[in-house]
């Protein structure tokens, strides 16, 4: 803009002011040429196009020829502009030494041409001759620091409203794009935001990683969407898109998403302008709240899958358990009976053997009846010390039997749990007994009960052999057992009757220097 006024009313102007003052000062030789000239330099600067070589050459001619014709000095402003004109968009300092010299050559000769060729009007040509090159080249330096700080402005306001690894614009600009289609209301569009869901687990290895597979996802939108009017990494793995609401837009777009085209899993939301929302922030918070949903619902269908493989993957093992655990007495009742064709089917030399097997047998039966049972079922508030005290009382003939000894903290009655008394007790009894079976030497069984806020926690520790490190995660396994008697079954009974009342069953071991389980429940608080 600026350089068509320079060009179509500045330097007309200063030509008819030069013309004027040629002829009032009485300079000019011939006012025909004068007007001719001024005319000629006033149609290539309104009619011809800058910086082409025919335009260079025409208006350098007739900027002579009027020149010459005023005999005025004061044309000297114009070219100045003229050479401030032609190298303001180039950055080749050769080109601009050379046209500039060009120019101040031509003006020299074209001055002396009119005055004394004395030693003054030498001085001053050669005065002109520098000072107009100086001039030029602290011009050319102002226009180039005002192209670079205008480049680097502009450079600024991209990346502060762009993502500097896709190019694609950043949250902020996002919003801006949507706030002025809103404003503008040319046409429908659709706001579409993308979710790429596995990109978690595939940027496992490095940042690197990560920003590559970033920058293919950013190349395939582009691909698939070259008609949006707008396109947003905002936040991690999620894009957003604006596209036009044209017939069918919206249908192709979710064909692609679908398709497994884009390579990667991705979860979407759209919100359609103007017809669901007519503000930006509301088409916006649409759309969020739309991948939102859709987001939970897919983790909800995710957790509800992997719920449902633990849930047969449980079932699975307890039922290999079930097997193995049955087949073994069913084994041995199979030999005894093939043993006793041989004396006419007299088994009496094996009864007991055959009796202990089926009592094995329907134990194991009851025991895996007992772990499936689905709920509780006397359930009324209890004080945990009776218990305590109770399990206690059980077992000490059997601690002392074994040559140990067994001790307990007095607990208070107001303690209250809600609970069935018995099932509590079968926990307790089978811890104490597991206890007794680990301590091979004579030694010391110890229960503690603490009342922490809302919580009692019940420590059953003993001086025994201790459990190995990598076998502590398996002790509440169904059907797992390091003794060789026992159907495995105890302690994982106790852990489930123990979640069944909402509570926890822990255990901490050291070799050698025993084991403590540890039982928490929820106490009844007053008023509850």
């Amino acid at each position: 803009m600026i350089v068509k006024q320079t060009r179509h009313v500045l330097i007309p102007s200063l030509t008819t002011f030069i013309m004027l003052s040629s002829i009032l000062l009485g300079k000019a030789d011939s006012i025909f040429l004068l007007f001719l000239s001024g005319a000629m330099l006033t149609g290539v600067m309104i009619f011809f196009a800058e910086s082409s070589s025919r335009s260079l050459f025409l208006q350098s001619v007739s900027l002579a020829f009027f020149h010459w014709s005023s005999q005025l000095n004061w044309t000297q402003i114009i070219y100045f502009i003229l050479i401030i004109m032609e190298t303001r968009n180039t950055r080749n300092l050769k080109y601009t030494l050379s046209l500039a010299f060009a120019y101040s050559m031509l003006y020299t000769v074209i001055r002396l041409s009119y005055l004394p060729w004395d030693r003054y009007n030498l001085l001053v040509s050669v005065y002109d001759l520098v000072s107009l090159v100086l001039i030029v080249l602290g011009m050319r330096y102002l226009v180039t620091t005002e192209i670079e700080r205008k480049r680097l402005l502009r450079r600024n306001q991209f990346l502060a409203s762009h993502d500097p690894l896709t190019g694609f614009l950043n949250y902020d600009g996002y919003v801006s794009a949507v706030n002025e289609l809103v404003e503008k209301k040319k046409s429908p569009f659709v706001l579409i935001l993308l979710d790429f869901q596995d990109f978690k687990s595939l940027n496992k290895e490095s940042i690197r990683g990560g920003n590559e597979i970033l920058t293919r996802i950013s190349l395939i939108i582009r691909t698939y969407f070259p008609s949006a009017f707008a396109i947003s990494r905002y936040a991690g793995d999620r894009f957003a898109m604006v596209i036009p609401d044209t017939d069918g837009s919206l249908g192709q777009a979710q064909d692609i998403l679908e398709s497994g085209k884009l390579g990667y899993e991705v979860t979407y939301s759209t919100a359609r302008f103007p017809r669901e929302s007519t503000t930006s922030h509301d088409i916006i918070m649409l759309a969020e709240d739309r991948l939102f949903q859709k987001k939970r619902m897919l983790w909800l269908k995710r957790e509800e899958e992997m719920f449902r493989s633990e849930k047969l993957k449980i079932v699975g093992e307890l039922a290999a358990g079930m097997a193995h655990e049955i087949r073994n007495p069913l084994t041995t009742l199979k030999g005894f009976i093939h043993l006793s064709k041989s004396q006419s089917y007299n088994i009496g030399p094996w009864v007991d053997i055959i009796t202990n097997e089926i009592t094995r047998m329907n134990e194991l039966t009851a025991e895996f009846l007992q772990f499936s049972k689905p709920h509780l079922g006397n359930i009324r508030p209890e004080p945990i010390s009776h218990c305590v005290e109770r399990a206690r009382n059980l077992t000490e003939s059997q601690v002392t039997s074994r040559g140990h000894s067994i001790s307990m903290e007095n607990v208070s009655d107001s303690v209250m749990v809600e609970m069935e008394r018995d099932k509590i007790v079968q926990v307790l009894i089978n811890l104490v007994r597991n206890a007794i079976e680990a301590m091979e030497q004579p030694g010391h069984i110890h229960i503690q009960v603490q009342q922490t806020n809302s919580v009692v926690t019940i420590d059953v520790s003993d001086t025994g052999k201790g459990i190995p490190e990598d076998l502590l995660p398996k002790i509440f396994d169904p059907f797992y057992t390091t003794k060789e008697e026992g159907t495995g079954l105890g302690l994982s009974i106790c852990h489930k009757i123990i979640q069944d009342h909402n509570g926890t069953l822990t255990v901490k071991s050291m070799e050698s220097e025993g084991s403590v389980f540890t039982i928490t429940l929820p106490v009844l608080t007053e008023g509850a």
